[in-house]
């Protein structure tokens, strides 16, 4: 007997968007009682992108995969995975009207809830599909609203998030070539919901009331030290699973949710600034699409290059995590 060795998921295709429309501190200081000192001391965000009124996630994530789509030279896939938190409607999910869209025809599609760890958690989707022989090519985009989820006049979520999409094209091959994905670890804890949610507006509690907002509400002290601790342990597991060192990462993708985080992050696990990628600063907190932004930006301005060992990791609320592996490939950048 032949032993056939398992279906891997490999990355063939990248593309982003990012709303053209850029509020920056300046903006926000006429606003709202901060300054830009206080948000770049706290977050590292000197801007972010929004959504204008009347633009939806449905329209960043069609952006995005067409671009993704391009540069994996092919218009085909089997399935769309699309991580959200911010669907254009409760019901029904937004993917498939993102697939019909894209002109891809009755393929499947559905949405992944996991807020900020949406897209490593669509990443562990899109290869379970791919492993399974149930899709040869899936299209993973990562894309948010999410300003439509903030209360405009609160400083500390105003100067925090910010909107756009990311995607990837990824492929049935083998798990040794450049752009598989060698090792994918997932997280969750929900005694830490709490922390990070958006308390009306679900079948919880469908009406805002003096107790249940309908923006999000954020512990932001609990939500750090989790995040450093849950993401570090995960980088480890990853890297050890892939039978890496940590020494061995050539870049560390991190979520963009704070400067300080990723510092933190990076510090604990001993990868020096240079090898930490980091877009926060003009892109604030995309949530879902801020690693698929990242490694879009990092592969067209040349900072990823092939060959590279790349540890992807990401926190959000639920509380969900997770973290990956691979080794950068060869991918086409459409501008």
């Amino acid at each position: 007997m032949t032993y056939a060795p398992p279906r891997a998921a490999v990355l063939a295709g990248i593309g982003s968007w990012l709303p053209p429309d850029v509020l920056t501190n300046a903006q926000l200081e006429a606003e709202l009682d901060t300054s830009d000192e206080w948000i770049r001391t706290r977050t590292g965000i000197a801007s972010r992108h929004r959504v204008m009124p009347g633009t939806s996630t449905s329209e960043l994530a069609v952006e995005a995969g067409r671009r993704a789509l391009k540069s994996s030279q092919s218009d085909a896939v089997d399935a769309v995975v699309l991580a959200t938190s911010t669907p254009d409607e409760l019901c029904p999910a937004t993917a498939p009207d993102v697939a019909s869209r894209l002109g891809l025809g009755q393929v499947a599609a559905f949405d992944v809830s996991a807020v900020c760890a949406g897209f490593v958690y669509g990443l562990g989707t899109a290869a379970g599909l791919i492993a399974a022989g149930i899709a040869e090519r899936v299209l993973l985009i990562g894309a948010e609203a999410f300003t439509s989820l903030v209360d405009p006049g609160d400083r500390t979520t105003a100067a925090i998030f910010g909107d756009g999409a990311g995607a990837v094209v990824l492929r049935a091959g083998d798990v040794d070539e450049p752009g598989a994905i060698r090792s994918l670890v997932l997280g969750s804890d929900g005694r830490g919901n709490h922390l990070l949610h958006v308390p009306a507006g679900g079948a919880r509690q469908r009406e805002q009331t003096e107790t249940a907002s309908r923006f999000l509400q954020l512990q932001g002290r609990e939500i750090f030290r989790h995040a450093v601790r849950h993401m570090g342990a995960s980088c480890r597991e990853a890297t050890a699973r892939a039978g890496w060192e940590l020494s061995d990462v050539d870049r560390l993708v991190a979520h963009q949710a704070n400067a300080r985080i990723t510092k933190s992050l990076g510090d604990a696990l001993g990868v020096p600034p240079g090898k930490r990628a980091s877009n926060i600063e003009r892109v604030g907190n995309t949530a879902a699409a801020s690693v698929p932004v990242l490694l879009d930006e990092d592969n067209s301005s040349g900072a990823l290059t092939e060959g590279q060992r790349v540890l992807i990791t990401a926190f959000g609320g639920g509380l969900a995590w997770g973290a990956a592996t691979l080794v950068w490939p060869v991918l086409h950048s459409v501008a």
